[in-house]
């Protein structure tokens, strides 16, 4: 079951240019859990995970891994997180001038050059690519491969590190319903075998229902509501019903927005 917080978001700002992201971002992701974090598109979601690594930098507020402050820590410091958390990115993100075993053993070689032996990250790399299904395939070139197997191999190269954290930025986006389905699969598969924290991206309401242990939702630049699946579908707040049940409200009236 889901332990203590691991992750947590505290007034976190974040602007691009007269764009305001986020105006005061507070969410705690606690260790061992799947949360799915919802909203409409252009909302910040891929924004708030990729603030956690590094990879942007929020304007203000604290934003905490493991108890340590990552908003000041340098590019040093950032790379050691980025070895605990790992990002799969919407694309799958594979290089393709690479195999497929090269982009699988692309972070052990990152982080690990000496650590390893050659043979340890080719066992690490089978050892990946056979928790996604797909073993055996190391020779193959990423252009050869269909979108949902893209997406696990992209899920295989972020596990080989053995991470402690996987961030997933709308894993299912592109795909047909057999392969939504063995992705979500994969992610509460991946959570209960590697005991993982999981944090899915996404508008998929199916797929948050089915995989998550808690949701929050993003509007108007911070978390309006989180809970249980049983909390969201009877929540109080009418932003979040309309959007599980996909109505877009003709008007906002004086109340809404107050509370945005």
């Amino acid at each position: 079951m889901p332990g203590e917080p691991l992750i947590e978001f505290r007034g976190v700002t974040k602007r691009f240019g007269e764009k305001v992201i986020y105006r005061s971002l507070d969410l705690e992701i606690r260790r061992g859990e799947v949360l799915t974090v919802l909203g409409g598109s252009g909302v910040g979601k891929s924004v708030m995970l990729k603030m956690l690594i590094g990879l942007l930098k929020a304007d203000s507020g604290s934003i905490r891994f493991d108890g340590e402050e990552v908003t000041t820590m340098g590019e040093r410091q950032l790379s050691r997180v980025r070895q605990r958390i790992c990002m799969l990115f919407q694309s799958g993100a594979l290089f393709d001038s690479l195999s497929v075993g090269e982009n699988v053993r692309y972070g052990l070689e990152e982080h690990y050059q000496k650590a390893m032996s050659r043979q340890e990250k080719d066992e690490r790399v089978d050892w990946a690519l056979s928790l996604v299904g797909l073993p055996g395939i190391e020779e193959m070139s990423p252009a050869d491969l269909s979108g949902g197997m893209r997406k696990r191999v992209g899920l295989a190269r972020a596990i080989a590190v053995r991470p402690e954290v996987v961030l997933y930025d709308e894993p299912t986006t592109g795909l047909d319903p057999i392969n939504t389905a063995r992705v979500n699969h994969m992610i509460m598969g991946l959570q209960e075998k590697l005991n993982i924290t999981s944090v899915v991206v996404t508008h998929d309401m199916k797929s948050a229902f089915e995989i998550s242990h808690r949701l929050a939702m993003v509007h108007s630049g911070r978390i309006i509501y989180s809970g249980t699946r049983d909390e969201f579908e009877n929540a109080p707040d009418r932003r979040v019903t309309n959007f599980i049940q996909g109505i877009a409200p003709v008007q906002e009236d004086v109340a809404t927005l107050l509370l945005a």
